[in-house]
């Protein structure tokens, strides 16, 4: 039975229904501040650990548990006698329990605390305690989740259990520094030399790509305003890891347009993109796109699902569908369909914005890559044009063919009209086999069609099928060797040639 513990807590979450037994039972209960006066008033009996230490806390609570007192009663160890000599010399009695865990520092930063209000939110102590009692594992049980307080409920615990505690409680001191970290920085993660990045498990997923393969959903406690985390699941199966990829990716494509819009994605890849006069619009014409691709997609509305769309979005076989308001004559069609995902996320209905300050990681066999994300421009007086000079209409559609093929895997084409794609592919290793396919899919689809490509063309054959294709208009980075062979093909074929200066690869 534990004989004394100190106790410090944000979160109350069940903490006097496993005190007060103890408390009964005879443990002494040390405490600080606003959790030893929440013990008293639930008529648990309390030490305060400034009758412990003879001091007081001190400038505003900085000071409270960081005496030796305190640390001398964690830190000794069971197996070195001389530990226990100073322990009863200076009159300290050991801890055998701690439970302790943070200020709530990422609900602060999310409320939109900063500068010396959010710094005040950065806990000290806390840790302190936490990893004096990790390290002492081998005598002393210590918990930083109330989840955890029913393995030790009978007021013992085995040396195999305090163990996986104590690792639990490093992991959690690590995530907080983590978090601390993120909120603090200047956007200047390449001169760091180290990277820490504090993920909590979402959830456990069913499994990973592949049936046989394990997964688990992790999120930051501070997010991204899209982050996939801030959606509700309105009705449906639970999602997959396959699912939340597609997500994310079909979130990232609809988020970049302030028009109505609809993108369905396959794979990763975008099948269907389309801007209408509404979202009933939009989504009829990504569908119109490629209906067959779309077959088993996910598709993401920058606007609310009305009945009239719901019915619509119902015919097709199709994974999920995310949008930033479901109506609820929306959600009594959909719920016909109990293994259609229908998920909920308000931002998305927010004008787009740069992703300034967010980072993309991607994960390496004992590494990780990390970059600023890419971002759609507008129209820019800078981009050069070789043909005619186009009207505001045609430089709104340029900027959608740009703002799609960005979203699409290079080698990456995209032909479009009417803001509404007619073909796209991407993931070939050479570009004139991606322009060919693009072109296959948007074939007799119309005239005057519109060309993106994500990278330059290295040689003029693309160029040449375009013309055999209807195309154009073609908006291109530009920067190979050949730029001016590939200008010359433009010219001869009387296909007007934009090029914006600026890569959009997407591996």
């Amino acid at each position: 039975m534990f004989k004394r513990a100190l106790v410090s807590t944000s979160d109350i979450t069940g903490l006097i229904e496993f005190l007060k037994p103890l408390a009964q039972s005879g443990c002494e209960i040390v405490s600080t501040g606003g959790t030893s006066r929440f013990l008293k008033e639930n008529g648990i009996r309390v030490k305060e650990v400034a009758e412990v230490t003879g001091f007081p806390e001190m400038m505003d609570g900085r000071i409270r548990t960081l005496h030796p007192k305190i640390h001398m009663g964690l830190l000794a160890r069971s197996f070195v006698p001389e530990d226990f000599d100073l322990l009863k010399e200076h009159g300290v009695i050991p801890f055998d329990l701690v439970v302790v865990n943070l200020y709530p520092f990422a609900e602060a930063y999310n409320k939109g605390l900063r500068d010396q209000d959010l710094i005040e939110q950065i806990d000290i102590g806390g840790p302190s305690l936490l990893r004096a009692a990790a390290k002492s594992h081998e005598r002393l049980t210590v918990v930083c989740d109330p989840e955890d307080y029913k393995k030790i409920a009978g007021g013992q615990s085995q040396l195999k259990d305090r163990k996986k505690l104590a690792s639990k409680v490093f992991a959690h001191c690590a995530y907080y520094d983590s978090l601390v970290a993120q909120a603090l920085n200047d956007d200047n993660f390449t001169e760091s030399t180290t990277l820490t990045l504090g993920l909590r498990r979402k959830a456990i997923l069913r499994y990973g790509e592949n049936p046989h393969q394990r997964a688990a959903w992790y999120v930051s406690n501070v997010p991204h305003r899209l982050s996939l985390s801030e959606a509700s699941l309105v009705q449906g199966k639970e999602l997959s890891y396959n699912n939340i990829l597609d997500l994310e990716a079909a979130v990232g494509a609809v988020s970049d347009f302030d028009s109505p819009a609809a993108v369905i994605v396959k794979h990763l890849n975008p099948c269907g993109v389309a801007l209408g006069k509404n979202t009933l619009e939009a989504y009829t014409k990504a569908f119109e796109a490629d209906s067959v691709s779309a077959f088993g997609g996910i598709v993401a509305l920058n606007g609310a699902v009305t009945g009239e769309l719901a019915q619509i979005l119902v015919g097709p076989f199709l994974e999920c569908i995310i949008a930033p308001e479901i109506s609820a004559e929306a959600k009594e069609i959909f719920s016909k369909k109990k293994n259609l995902r229908v998920l909920a996320l308000p931002t998305l209905a927010t004008k787009s914005a740069d992703d300034v300050g967010i980072f993309e990681f991607k994960s390496l066999r004992g590494g990780a890559l990390v970059q600023s994300c890419d971002s759609a421009a507008a129209w820019s007086s800078s981009w050069k044009v070789i043909g005619e000079t186009p009207n505001e209409t045609m430089k709104k559609e340029l900027v959608f063919a740009q703002k799609v093929v960005r979203h699409v895997k290079s080698n990456a084409i995209v032909i479009s009209r009417n803001f509404q794609t007619l073909g796209i592919c991407g993931g070939q290793t050479n570009r004139v086999d991606s322009v060919k396919m693009a072109l296959h899919r948007a074939n007799g689809r119309g005239e005057d069609l519109i060309l993106g490509s994500d990278a330059f063309f290295p040689f003029r054959d693309s160029i040449d099928l375009a013309n055999n294709h209807k195309v154009k208009w073609i908006i291109q980075p530009g920067g190979s060797l050949r730029d001016s062979e590939v200008e010359a093909a433009a010219k001869e074929h009387k296909i007007n040639m934009v090029i914006t200066g600026t890569r959009h690869f997407k591996h």
